[in-house]
């Protein structure tokens, strides 16, 4: 079984797997919990001044029958009393001496982060993550992502923190800025010892047409909050890999956004996460996740034949690059089984009306001798039921893959490579040789 231990900035963890700070890390009896189920590590909820929530504070965006796709919300840091907090974070370390305790803060000024940032340290938590990534409420107190998304400021008040602990010292990105590596960058020159990334993501998720007040409803009013859940991942993912390809940032990196699954983690991981953080999926399903989260990650180290979890972190980083640096001689061509066909049609007519129009109906025109005859025989078992069988013609297809996501059927349309032993060849590498154009691709 392989490792899945991880020394986080000198903070060590039983496996890569924290609670992010939110509402499941908003008390002690929580985190103990979640511990006791398998949890690796806790990034206990936002330390400040406490404040008062509305009711509500959630919103969500269904898919089908997929509830809470996307998650909303204009919570704010934590409601109960500092000393309360304090307390139960000391308790929390006790029982709990081999799990990572990292604990958020948001305070105000230069001598309240070192009051604060005092007081923590007392009760023996491993690291401290500073919040300035909160999109709603704190912002406009000046803090939060009013701090994230100015790199100037976010060194300096990162420093104080620097300064004033003997403890790592993690920040927390917003990811509503327009590029991740400013403040990124900004963190590393006030010396931390790791990035979180991304918080949530600035958004209204949808308005009561009958009360005509956006989500969450509170009273006759409502205001934007942070976006996070699964549809978030896409966009974390590409934040983390920016980070994780920049020389200049050489701190771990905490990985945040839509993991619900081994495999969500496993990606992270792959571009360059050294420990993930989960929200939105505990607030679904509970803290038992934790447990195929862990079997299923073990279970692919094992596969893939690595020892440590240490061995999938950045894999895929390398291959992360720039459009102008892909090879435009790969090519990959649509392919589709006969036997899986159900002759819905939706792949020929989004290849019709938004791609090439290379999808056809009816028999193979390649002669007989060129078609495989496992091939006859499924269409004319697909046409005895009644089902008009599609094909792509290779020599027109541009393999933009379209049809493959549009099909319901798995592993119906595969893309198959046809580069045809060309060599590698760049856009920069055209340019390098003179050549300003080049052909295909999309038109606006």
């Amino acid at each position: 079984m392989a490792d899945l231990s991880i020394d986080f900035a000198g903070i060590k963890s039983p496996n890569p797997f924290w609670l992010a700070s939110a509402p499941p890390t908003n008390t002690g009896d929580q985190v103990m919990r979640a511990f006791d189920a398998g949890w690796g590590g806790a990034v206990w909820k936002t330390l400040g001044d406490p404040i008062v929530d509305t009711s509500s504070r959630f919103g969500a965006i269904s898919v089908g029958n997929e509830r809470m796709v996307g998650f909303n919300n204009i919570e704010l840091i934590t409601d109960r009393p500092l000393e309360v907090n304090l307390r139960e974070i000391r308790e929390c370390k006790r029982r709990y001496p081999s799990h990572a305790l990292v604990v958020s803060l948001m305070v105000e000024s230069r001598e309240d982060w070192r009051d604060i940032i005092r007081r923590v340290e007392d009760t023996g938590a491993d690291g401290l993550e500073l919040n300035f990534g909160c999109p709603h409420g704190m912002c406009e107190r000046g803090m939060g992502s009013a701090v994230g998304q100015e790199p100037e400021v976010l060194e300096v008040v990162a420093g104080w923190a620097v300064e004033f602990s003997k403890l790592p010292v993690l920040v927390k990105l917003t990811p509503n800025v327009g590029d991740i590596t400013e403040p990124a960058l900004a963190a590393v020159a006030a010396h931390v010892r790791g990035l979180s990334l991304i918080n949530t993501i600035k958004s209204i998720v949808g308005v009561d047409l009958d009360r005509m007040v956006p989500y969450p409803v509170v009273g006759a009013r409502s205001t934007n909050g942070g976006y996070c859940g699964p549809a978030v991942k896409p966009i974390a993912l590409h934040m983390v890999g920016a980070l994780a390809r920049e020389p200049r940032i050489n701190v771990p990196i905490s990985g945040i956004g839509g993991i619900s699954t081994w495999r969500d983690a496993a990606e992270f991981i792959a571009l360059g996460s050294t420990s993930v953080q989960v929200c939105t999926a505990v607030m679904h399903y509970g803290f038992r996740i934790v447990a195929d989260l862990i079997d299923g990650l073990s279970n692919f180290l094992d596969e893939k034949g690595m020892k440590s979890v240490s061995e999938l972190r950045g894999r895929a980083v390398r291959a992360y690059a720039e459009w102008g640096d892909l090879d435009l001689n790969y090519k990959v061509a649509a392919h589709i089984d006969p036997a899986k066909c159900i002759g819905c049609d939706l792949c020929l007519v989004a290849c019709r009306d938004s791609s090439v129009d290379c999808i056809h109906v009816g028999e193979h025109p390649l002669p007989a001798g060129h078609r495989a005859p496992t091939r006859d025989a499924a269409i004319a078992r697909a046409q005895q039921g009644g089902v008009k069988v599609t094909w792509a013609d290779w020599d027109e297809c541009t393999g933009c893959n379209l049809c493959s996501h549009v099909c319901p059927v798995p592993e119906c349309i595969t893309m198959v490579e046809d580069s045809n032993g060309k060599s590698f060849e760049s856009w920069n590498d055209r340019i390098a040789k003179g050549a300003d154009k080049v052909p295909g691709g999309l038109h606006d």
